[in-house]
């Protein structure tokens, strides 16, 4: 159970440092940042993450804004693997969780 929780959050958590990435790479660059190998590779990472966001999103919300919500989600999983993670932890003992 620890090792998927770990594994989970991992994933999560690079899910989160690609949102990060690209969204500075989205105001470092500006207009070229379509061109920008960089912000190109990161949105390659992201594709997942943006995927799911946009189909549970509404219609409603711009392509443009998705990666904010692929961010938000990502987050909130990520802090709901780590809550489950703890309790976890404490259930089984702290020494067992080392």
């Amino acid at each position: 159970m620890l090792l998927f929780l770990n594994m989970a959050q991992l994933v999560l958590y690079i899910g989160i440092l690609g949102l990060i990435g690209q969204g500075i790479l989205f105001v470092i660059a500006g207009n070229n940042r379509d061109n920008n190998l960089f912000y190109q590779l990161i949105g390659m990472v992201n594709k997942p993450w943006t995927y799911i966001a946009r189909l549970i999103s509404p219609k409603q919300i711009p392509d443009s804004k998705v990666p904010f919500v692929a961010f938000c989600v990502t987050g909130v999983l990520y802090l709901a693997v780590t809550i489950a993670k703890i309790e976890h932890c404490i259930s089984v003992g702290v020494k067992t969780c080392q």
